[in-house]
């Protein structure tokens, strides 16, 4: 078979293999520097630090050495900050983007992948006597509110406003709305499914 051989994909896209890559790289370096900066005066610690700076006029023996490692190391957790931005902001995008075309070719998989298990009630249910005495708690002690002068004007204003009639809602009603429904759909802000 002609032309370069291919490797296998794995789970961590390229793009975010170099992003990784060049975070380690400045973490290591930031950590020369600081190592340096501290009093290190290894071979291998300068050669890196002088490597650091490398194609600028800065020497190692200027006196203002210690501000210009400083400046260089914030410089370093700067780009490190705006890389991690990077791959939060492209995995989005991609994430987005893979549930968009889930929902274009098979809406069942991308709503069941949206479920959260551990929310659904996978586990044990609250002990019975503990969630009564919790909501009896709530319900049957009596509440002085502090009622001001402004819940009579709202009395006076809504007592000329005919109550409705009562609405009774029958399993029957409830099974004839959701015959109609969608399967997967959700209502929108519109309150109609689909």
């Amino acid at each position: 078979m002609a032309g370069r051989a291919t490797q296998q994909s794995s789970a961590i896209p390229a793009w975010r293999k170099r992003i990784e890559d060049r975070i380690a790289k400045a973490r290591a370096l930031i950590g020369r520097l600081t190592s340096f900066r501290s009093g290190n005066n290894r071979p291998r610690v300068v050669r890196t630090v002088r490597m650091a700076f490398a194609g600028t006029n800065i020497s190692l023996s200027q006196p203002d050495i210690t501000q210009k490692l400083t400046e260089r190391i914030d410089d370093l957790k700067q780009k490190i900050a705006a890389w991690g931005k990077r791959i939060r902001r492209f995995s989005e995008r991609s994430r987005r983007f893979n549930q968009n075309r889930l929902f274009q070719s098979d809406q069942k998989r991308l709503y069941k992948s949206l479920e959260r298990p551990e929310v659904c009630g996978a586990g044990p249910g609250p002990d019975q006597a503990d969630t009564v005495a919790f909501w009896r708690g709530l319900w049957s002690e009596p509440v002085n509110h502090s009622e001001g002068p402004w819940m009579e004007v709202v009395a006076s204003q809504s007592a000329s406003v005919t109550p409705m009639d009562p609405v009774t809602i029958t399993p029957e009603d409830v099974a004839e709305a959701v015959r109609r429904a969608l399967n997967w759909k959700s209502p929108g802000l519109d309150g109609l499914a689909g």
